[in-house]
């Protein structure tokens, strides 16, 4: 059986199922400050503690929805050491193809903690390889609503 075949039945067997769950990360605003500035997006809801205590409706600074999103690597964990073999048995190198459907449906309060969920929603061969879907919620601890979900693609290459 080819290690494309393999792989493909791997995953099709986890169409539906959460394969990963992260740990907590608390979300400091130095990391909201080195955002806005590696961004340019300056928007004092982010970056101004004083204004954001009196002006936001959320009682202090947010995360950029893009940090939150610029945290999934980090949150899924998905560049870890030994991942790549534990997950992809088989796999030369892992592309990130790019995403689906994101929302933000709340947002985080600075000094929040965030943690990533994700579920595999479909798999599929592509020219070389194999290529999987997954939703990823990253959920606020405590909160009703999550910070994000997306669907994120990954193309691997074996």
């Amino acid at each position: 059986m080819s290690a494309v075949r393999s792989l493909l039945e791997l995953y099709q067997k986890k169409i539906g199922s959460e394969v990963h769950i992260g740990e907590w990360l608390k979300v400091e605003q130095a990391r909201i400050d080195a955002f806005a500035r590696a961004t340019g997006d300056l928007q004092w809801i982010h970056i101004d503690p004083e204004r954001a205590a009196k002006e936001s409706p959320f009682g202090g600074t947010i995360a950029h929805g893009f940090l939150t999103l610029s945290l999934l690597p980090f949150l899924t964990e998905s560049n870890a050491p030994g991942m790549f073999e534990r997950n992809y048995p088989g796999m030369r190198l892992r592309v990130n193809y790019g995403l689906e459907k994101v929302r933000f449906p709340a947002p985080v309060v600075t000094g929040a903690r965030v943690r990533a969920r994700s579920v595999v929603t479909g798999v599929e061969e592509v020219s070389g390889g194999v290529q999987i879907a997954y939703r990823i919620t990253v959920e606020i601890e405590g909160g009703a609503k999550p910070a994000c979900v997306a669907e994120q693609l990954f193309r691997l290459y074996l």
